[in-house]
């Protein structure tokens, strides 16, 4: 039942205007959601969300959205009317136009504002996702404030050998002591972590920190208020406000290649904060060198700190990832190969991996079937496709033989000698692992091998790596070769 018919149903007896804003505002709730699963939760807290339903006029048909700033109206006016206009004359004909505008109200409520002594300290303004403390956690009734995600914390944060350093550095800049290096640059592909960090330090920092102003953005929206400052003859204004946070977070720096002025500013934005001992943090999909169209500067200021490398989620972490997310379905019982399963095939990037297991869970949940390993095989196809890489087992006997430094020809050779027997054994497992062909199939390539060798094989090699330290790191790092 969607919002509407459950708020309709409640407002029986009512009078019939007030059923009609009530229905207005349901039908705005499932607008809302809509948008929401389309756009994603920070797009949507950030500028949907804000947005405030005016009044209706059925002779026009014209509809207000109203926003508290010029500069919201204006982007979402931007970005989102189209969107936003199909969504309404879809969920009730007759609205033919939608306005968004200015809260008539707020413009007054933000001169009034403009002349207060207090604004530079309580007031996010149009700049960004400004989050202030709110005094301590125990007294203040402390939510996640406006820019940050509530559910990327550091405790959310699965750690491994591919992020521990990220992950170590991040809680060092957000500690209570002042961090050694600053900015911290977060280098890492989509999907590994980079904006978790940046939200978790985020949270950490006002836990610690309860007074303190942080700023959190995109290199993108940068760029757009930055325009919009310089537009509006509003640069003293933008220049001290940015200057005045406590704690500077910048997701996907990279997009700011190439735009000069806004680099300039940036880099004495860095160093002014810097000189007063604020904390920076920025995060992009390469490294600083690696930013084509980076002023000198700018890429020097970048660099001076320290570049934390988000590596790609080995197997390892992938299952750890998995199991975390899994503890807060219980008691769902999902079967260790499908587990495994997910872990081996999806590793592109996390964000992957945990919306896939996200989907396999509810569609079993909402057609009341089993998870097995069929299941994940038939509705993950779209997300298994796009990550599987076909591994052949000429291209493990290849590796495994230079890992090991032995002849191609051991593979299929019948010498029982241990220098060439283990690797042997190391590449059948591997096989299995990685690649779907079965036991014979997997015989047939390494000189006309009975089956029941290849199941010895694995056997033994999955036991040695529960007690032999050397014999799993061997195997892990084959694994990471061949899946890179």
């Amino acid at each position: 039942m969607s919002v509407r018919d459950t708020t309709a149903r409640d407002m029986k007896g009512e009078g019939m205007e007030d059923i009609e804003a009530v229905n207005l505002a349901a039908d705005w709730a499932d607008i809302s959601q809509g948008l929401r699963k389309d756009l994603g939760h920070q797009l949507h807290s950030q500028w949907i969300k804000p947005i405030q339903l005016g009044g209706f006029c059925k002779d026009t048909g014209t509809l207000d959205l109203y926003l508290p700033t010029e500069f919201s109206a204006n982007w979402v006016q931007d970005r989102f009317a189209d969107r936003l206009s199909l969504a309404w004359k879809i969920a009730r004909s007759e609205v033919r136009t939608v306005r968004i505008q200015v809260h008539p109200g707020r413009r007054k409520f933000a001169e009034l504002a403009m002349g207060d002594g207090r604004r530079a300290a309580n007031d996010g303004g149009d700049f960004g996702n400004t989050v202030h403390g709110v005094g301590g956690m125990a007294d203040s009734g402390f939510t996640a404030p406006v820019g940050l995600d509530a559910a990327l914390t550091f405790a959310a944060f699965i750690t491994g050998e591919a992020n521990i350093l990220a992950c170590n550095a991040a809680q060092r800049m957000s500690a209570n002591e002042q961090p050694q290096f600053s900015p911290l640059y977060l280098k890492g592909a989509t999907g590994q972590g980079k904006t978790h960090l940046l939200h978790a330090i985020g949270h950490q920092y006002l836990t610690n920190h309860p007074r303190a102003r942080i700023f959190y953005c995109s290199a993108e929206r940068f760029m757009v208020e930055f325009v919009q400052a310089l537009k509006q003859n509003r640069m003293i204004e933008f220049k001290a406000r940015l200057r005045s946070f406590d704690l500077l977070l910048v997701d996907d720096i990279q997009f700011i290649i190439g735009k000069a002025s806004a680099q300039e500013e940036l880099l004495y934005t860095i160093d002014a904060l810097l000189a007063e001992g604020k904390r920076l943090v920025f995060a992009a999909d390469r490294a600083p060198q690696a930013l084509d169209g980076v002023e000198p500067r700018l890429l020097s200021r970048l660099s001076m700190g320290l570049v934390a490398d988000i590596q790609a989620a080995d197997l390892e972490l992938r299952r750890k990832i998995l199991e975390s997310k899994l503890s807060k379905f219980a008691p769902l019982d999902v079967p260790e190969d499908v587990i495994d399963f997910l872990a081996r095939t999806v590793s592109r990037n996390v964000r992957e991996l945990v919306g896939g297991l996200n989907k396999l869970i509810a569609y079993a949940q909402l057609t009341g079937q089993v998870v097995s390993l069929q299941l994940a095989e038939e509705q993950l196809t779209d997300i298994l496709s796009a990550n599987r890489r076909r591994i052949t087992i000429d291209e493990i006997q290849r590796t495994v033989c230079q890992f090991y430094r032995i002849d191609r020809s051991e593979m299929s050779s019948k010498r029982r000698a241990r220098a060439v027997v283990r690797p042997r054994q190391v590449a059948m497992y591997l096989a299995k692992v990685l690649t779907p062909r079965s036991y014979p199939e997997i015989g047939r390539k390494f000189g006309g091998r009975d089956h029941s060798t290849v199941i010895h094989a694995v056997r033994l090699i999955e036991d040695l790596r529960q007690r032999d330290a050397d014999m799993d790191g061997d195997v892990r790092s084959l694994l990471r070769q061949l899946e890179s």
